[in-house]
């Protein structure tokens, strides 16, 4: 059984056809058009031409992108590619490709692929977080995506920093119209906008006291999550998730803020990496024929 998982990323869209073995059959990537239809084009023409790579038709299509849809007006809020909101996304993702898809937050798709088959496989109760250009969380329960009544789950970037510190308030505005966002500090822009420079040149240059700040910060935002969901496991992506010294430093940073006399959740990195997305995606659908 084939199934396409589509990521709907800012710079780039992917399509990829996995089998039932989450082996890729085939992987399409095109550019993210600017403009709304445009968007819905780009993806088409990758969801076709992944099928038309691995022999299939009308495979069951999996999406993850950013945002999520109202529960009760269907439109697209909480995106932070803010040409999807106000939209009717996933209902228009159906119309141009003739057939139901299941759309899920990518941070969810996330969560759900290194619960099915990555970092996180086995575990229970599974938070993962994307810190790349911004800053979300998708959770995952028995390896199921667990989206909340209001489809919101896991929105952690737009939560405000905790314990902030006289000299991180009042806190930068975000896009979202509040300010002090998760987003604008852990994100790889907020990483960029606070430090002076990339967290890759923050590392090459030896930039110790940039990656401190970041850790000190993404801990005391983890500790909260414990507090709240207590995981089995915290799975990290997104290009920020790449600095090795967050899994050695992170653990006894986020022990001191956490409500309990013992802190033993591990802080792994994402199996998967990039592909964790559209593989999530596809894993929307079940393998049963019926699901």
């Amino acid at each position: 059984m084939i199934r396409i998982g589509v990521d709907i990323g800012g710079t780039k869209i992917e399509a990829a056809a996995l089998d039932a073995l989450g082996r890729f059959n085939a992987r399409v990537r095109v550019p993210t058009p600017p403009a709304y239809e445009d968007r819905l084009d780009a993806t088409r023409t990758a969801v076709l031409e992944a099928e038309r790579q691995a022999g299939v038709l009308t495979a069951r299509i999996g999406v993850g992108g950013p945002g999520s849809p109202s529960p009760v007006t269907g439109l697209m809020r909480n995106s932070n590619s803010t040409v999807l909101n106000d939209k009717p996304f996933p209902a228009d993702l159906e119309r141009v490709l003739g057939r139901p898809i299941r759309y899920a937050n990518d941070a969810n798709c996330l969560a759900l692929s290194e619960a099915t088959d990555g970092a996180a496989a086995g575990a229970g109760v599974v938070f993962g977080v994307i810190i790349g250009t911004g800053c979300g969380a998708g959770i995952a329960v028995g390896a199921q995506p667990v989206p909340g009544r209001n489809l919101i789950a896991g929105e952690w970037g737009h939560t405000p920093l905790p314990w902030p510190r006289p000299d991180e308030l009042p806190g930068p505005s975000c896009w979202c119209g509040r300010r002090n966002c998760l987003e604008l500090w852990l994100s790889g822009t907020g990483f960029a906008r606070e430090a002076g420079q990339s967290a890759e040149a923050a590392v090459a240059a030896g930039n110790n006291d940039a990656i401190d700040r970041y850790i000190d910060r993404l801990s005391r935002s983890l500790a909260v999550v414990v507090d709240i969901l207590d995981p089995d496991i915290i799975v990290l992506g997104g290009g920020m998730s790449n600095i090795e010294q967050l899994y050695a430093d992170l653990p006894a940073a986020i022990a001191p803020h956490v409500f309990s006399d013992v802190f033993t959740t591990p802080v792994v990195k994402a199996l998967h990496g990039d592909s964790s997305g559209v593989r999530g995606a596809a894993w929307l659908w079940p393998l049963e024929p019926g699901g």
